[in-house]
């Protein structure tokens, strides 16, 4: 079974490996191998947002619930990540810096699924999209505090470099829920 306490121990102890970002992909990769168990500890998406399981200066784990068709804009992180999805999908497109320092080019695509498990390196740059028209529901593990470490965002590919607002995010994630929402009634 699923034990939110017993996963941060874990991922804390991965921390401790030679190449810690493996680590915990391989840890993740068990975890999401069973994802009714992460489902039944956790709740049923029902709902879009971020929910923090566990946050320090070296660990973040997070709960990640994509609403139906939300795309999040192309952002970096500047830490290590892992993603691990326990239901439903998240396309990710990658993107590079243009050469001239302005905008971004497409650089790979990334169809992750129930079960997969994807590392992201320090100067990955993606956004994200739920195609489905349900919930998607992953496990995001980063390299330090997600929420405090300065990095980047774009509104599109060839918009200009800004710095990424949690709170941006945020409203993104409660405007998709919004829209799927009303889509319902």
């Amino acid at each position: 079974m699923f034990d939110v306490e017993e996963f941060v121990a874990a991922c804390r102890g991965a921390l401790e490996e030679h190449t810690p970002e493996l680590a915990v992909k391989e840890l993740l990769s068990s975890t999401v191998a069973r994802p009714g168990e992460i489902e039944a500890a956790l709740g049923t998406p029902g709902e879009g947002g971020i929910s923090t399981l566990h946050r320090s200066d070296e660990l973040t784990i997070i709960n990640v619930i994509w609403p139906p068709g939300m795309t999040i804009y192309p952002h970096d992180h500047q830490l290590w990540a892992v993603i691990g999805l326990y239901g439903g999908q998240e396309d990710n497109t990658f993107f590079k810096r243009n050469r001239d320092g302005e905008g971004l080019e497409r650089a790979g695509f990334r169809e992750l699924q129930s079960e997969d498990a994807i590392n992201l390196g320090r100067d990955a740059i993606h956004a994200v999209h739920n195609p489905r028209q349900m919930y998607t529901g992953a496990i995001h593990i980063y390299g330090g505090d997600f929420f405090a470490k300065p990095r980047s965002e774009w509104a599109d590919e060839s918009s200009p470099e800004m710095p990424y607002s949690v709170e941006g995010a945020m409203r993104a994630f409660a405007d998709a829920n919004e829209r799927w929402l009303a889509r319902q009634q």
